[in-house]
């Protein structure tokens, strides 16, 4: 049986913990996709100087568990004592920035591969009627490839944010109060597994069910033209 009664208590402070992953996770989003864009653009560009380094970067970042790199700048660092004595200590020092900072550089790395990807997916034909407009350089960038790319990629984007949502968990290990971090108290102070990291698998599950089902509806925005306009017979 469930205590209901340790649950309900401890509802305030889940909702503590989703408002830091909400945040953290909406933070993160935002840096990562500012970053991406440039860099996918670098990615697929025909100069290797240009696109060989944002290789490295993705290939390093994706080749390697983001806990790690989670604890790499937050316990890693602070091992030099130059890091230590520097201006960006004060940066470093706070589990916020180390947390925000190595998911955003993680998903970057995934979110410029799949821009990238899209980039390298634009029809021919979308570019040469640009062209015939007259459109190139920074307008045919703006107005034709970017848009085109962001559309196509919004499945694969969606599968990156909520893979993102479910990997907020681990700043729980750098003292953030997430939700996961709210769940482990619980069950250290009360010793009933299923209350406390059940509630937390409910919360995720909604989280997750919702940033889905709002993605599915951008893709019905955006990519609605790619659907079939024809229902085909079905032989029986």
């Amino acid at each position: 049986m469930l205590d209901w009664n340790i649950i309900i208590e401890s509802l305030p402070q889940y909702g503590a913990g989703i408002r830091t992953t909400l945040v953290l996770l909406g933070i993160s989003l935002l840096g990562s996709f500012v970053l991406s864009v440039p860099l996918a653009i670098a990615r697929v560009s025909a100069r290797p100087w240009v696109a060989k380094p944002v290789w490295l970067y993705t290939y390093v970042l994706r080749g390697t568990p983001l806990l790690v790199q989670l604890f790499i700048l937050y316990h890693g660092l602070a091992q030099f004592e130059a890091v230590r004595q520097s201006a960006a200590w004060v940066l470093l020092q706070n589990a916020w920035f180390c947390a925000w900072l190595a998911f955003t550089l993680n998903s970057c790395a995934y979110t410029t591969e799949i821009f990238a990807g899209a980039l390298r997916a634009t029809p021919a034909g979308e570019v040469e009627a640009a062209r015939s407009f007259g459109m190139c350089g920074f307008w045919l960038w703006a107005r034709i490839l970017l848009p085109s790319a962001l559309r196509r990629a919004l499945p694969q984007y969606s599968n990156e944010v909520v893979g993102l949502m479910h990997a907020t968990a681990i700043a729980s290990t750098v003292t953030l109060v997430d939700i996961t971090r709210v769940a482990r108290d619980v069950y250290a102070n009360h010793l009933v597994i299923t209350e406390s990291f059940g509630v937390a698998a409910a919360i995720y599950f909604v989280l997750t069910f919702s940033l889905a089902g709002a993605f599915k509806l951008l893709e019905r925005r955006f990519l609605g033209h790619l659907r079939p306009q024809v229902q085909l017979p079905v032989s029986h």
